[in-house]
């Protein structure tokens, strides 16, 4: 197996991993019974609804790249910076869908990808800490990674990245001085 290529984003990236979160955690519902849409609303990402259980689930998505230095980097989940209040647009959302507030995280970096997802009261009961922090977020420390790994609350994907041919010819070409 070959070592990854390092990651270098396009200026349209963060668009491109968000998408492409919200299409992972929407196929994962899928694959798992549910029915599932990404909607276009302020506060959630991802409607979900379980079939066997009535229950429907309000997702909030949020997708990050992360490079070596920044592996254990936390992923902002809720702002309430300059008169935002992120967790309201979810919680109303939810209510107008008739859901439940879920939150969830996809990280990547070069060798590995991981998706969280839990419910917004699991979240707030055992990870939130300080409720007046302008910013809550989801810890990727080892111990956190460890934590959310041990609740049963706490739905965990992790996908190993294998390279098998990623190579383009530019990268192999040295600078001309």
């Amino acid at each position: 197996m070959k070592q990854p290529p390092p990651i270098k984003k396009s200026s349209r990236h963060q668009k491109i991993i968000g998408d492409f979160g919200e299409h992972l955690i929407c196929n994962w519902f899928s694959r798992s019974g549910f029915e599932v849409t990404i909607v276009d609303h302020t506060g959630i990402d991802i409607v979900a609804y379980d079939p066997a259980t009535k229950a429907r689930l309000g997702i909030t998505v949020k997708s990050r790249t992360r490079t070596p230095d920044q592996e254990f980097s936390s992923v902002n989940l809720l702002s309430y910076q300059k008169r935002r209040n992120d967790r309201a647009r979810a919680i109303d959302a939810c209510t107008a869908f008739a859901a439940e507030p879920w939150l969830a995280v996809y990280v990547e970096t070069t060798e590995y990808a991981e998706v969280y997802l839990t419910s917004l009261s699991n979240y707030d009961a055992k990870y939130r800490g300080n409720a007046s922090r302008a910013i809550d977020d989801w810890k990727m420390t080892a111990k956190h990674r460890k934590l959310y790994t041990q609740d049963a609350e706490v739905k965990h994907i992790r996908m190993d990245f294998s390279v098998l041919s990623w190579r383009w010819r530019r990268e192999e070409q040295k600078p001309q001085q």
